[in-house]
């Protein structure tokens, strides 16, 4: 297992005035995860801690951030958990993937371990309701369903899924046919399993359906799917999706080129960020060499809730779980408060900002915000 760790330098602990606090990271660092989101989240994370320990720590010392690589294996995920907690983390932070969060927050449950799930969306992050799990990202039935508004509104009726087998996928899927056949419009599941990429442009035209949305791995079978699509002339007016945000990172834009571009996504920031999210915007570009996703903000938010839960309630776990409904924080996009939403079983920030966006095809690099929810 792949570990780092962000040790607080001699400086900060002496000026928090006690031992590191720490902090347990899961993160997608290496394949099969998506280690670019991982990176994104791993650099707000980082970032936020710099700051936090730079103004004094937390009170009861300077933050440590002890990171594990979940690789998007949930096995990997469980055994982490079990580790930091018996290295006496007082909270447990991160993860992208779904299917990894959902195992994450299971065994954080049972150890009593709270757990703050920085970017997974999956709506049942845990089987029963638990005291101990928070979540900053949108539950995915609420993000998904903004999405399908989008396709109802940009005139699609007809709609076509490609994805793969998978809790997430599967949940995504469910969600968007319920959405679209409650309001007239019809959902179609390729099964990409049976076929190569250039036969599902075949089917595209057997079941006339204008849209194609990618519920799929990224590099494949995203990027020869996306490819067979673009260069059919058959298909020059169907639109390809990608709802979970694949385009959203720059080793989309890497593999497909012009390709890549005109591909609605989710993307959970608002149309203009505010003096902090700004400020912390740039702190990131710095870090990062690059525009920074989504999915590093919502790395910096999750250490600011925990960095403000820890100053107020200290170090104890139970005190620590028992603090998400008092949770009043300044977030890079918005006042972070948690609430109980049904469907999740966890505590909830209800909502962040939800928009449509996808790279402008007259320049790639420029997100265009196509819709908002």
């Amino acid at each position: 297992m792949v570990t780092s760790a962000h040790p607080p330098r001699q400086d900060e602990t002496e000026r928090a005035g006690g031992p590191p606090v720490r902090i347990g990271v899961l993160v997608p660092l290496t394949r099969p995860g998506w280690a670019e989101a991982g990176r994104h989240l791993l650099a707000g994370l980082e970032t936020a801690v710099d700051e936090v320990n730079a103004a004094g720590g937390t009170g009861s010392g300077p933050l440590e951030l002890v990171v594990r690589d979940t690789a998007a294996d949930p096995r990997r995920a469980a055994a982490a958990v079990d580790e930091l907690s018996g290295l006496g983390v007082a909270a447990l932070a991160g993860e992208y993937h779904s299917v990894v969060a959902r195992t994450a927050a299971a065994r954080a449950d049972a150890l009593g371990l709270p757990f703050l799930c920085s970017s997974a969306v999956i709506d049942a992050l845990t089987e029963q309701p638990t005291r101990c799990v928070a979540r900053l990202a949108p539950a995915q039935s609420h993000g998904w369903r903004t999405y399908a508004d989008f396709l109802l509104g940009a005139g699609h009726s007809r709609i076509a899924v490609a994805a793969q087998p998978s809790v997430y996928w599967a949940a995504g899927t469910r969600i968007l046919r319920d959405h679209l056949a409650a309001r007239g419009a019809t959902l179609v599941e390729l099964d990409i399993s049976a076929q190569p990429a250039a036969a599902v442009c075949d089917t595209l035209l057997d079941h006339r359906a204008t849209a194609l949305l990618l519920l799929v791995g990224h590099p494949d079978p995203a990027v020869s799917i996306v490819r067979a699509v673009r260069h059919d002339q058959r298909l020059d007016g169907v639109l390809i999706g990608a709802p979970a945000g694949q385009p959203e990172f720059a080793e989309w834009a890497g593999a497909l080129g012009a390709d890549g571009a005109g591909i609605p996504f989710l993307r959970y920031l608002p149309e203009r960020l505010g003096p902090l999210g700004a400020r912390v915007g740039a702190a990131l570009r710095e870090r990062l060499g690059q525009t920074p996703s989504f999915v590093a903000f919502e790395g910096y938010d999750t250490v600011a809730v925990l960095a403000a839960v820890l100053r107020a309630h200290g170090t104890d776990r139970a005190r620590i779980a028992a603090s998400w409904p008092h949770v009043a924080v300044d977030g890079t996009r918005g006042k972070i408060r948690f609430s109980r939403t049904p469907g999740t079983g966890v505590w909830q920030w209800a909502w962040p900002p939800v928009q449509v966006v996808d790279r402008d095809p007259a320049e790639p690099a420029r997100f265009r915000i196509l819709h908002t929810g």
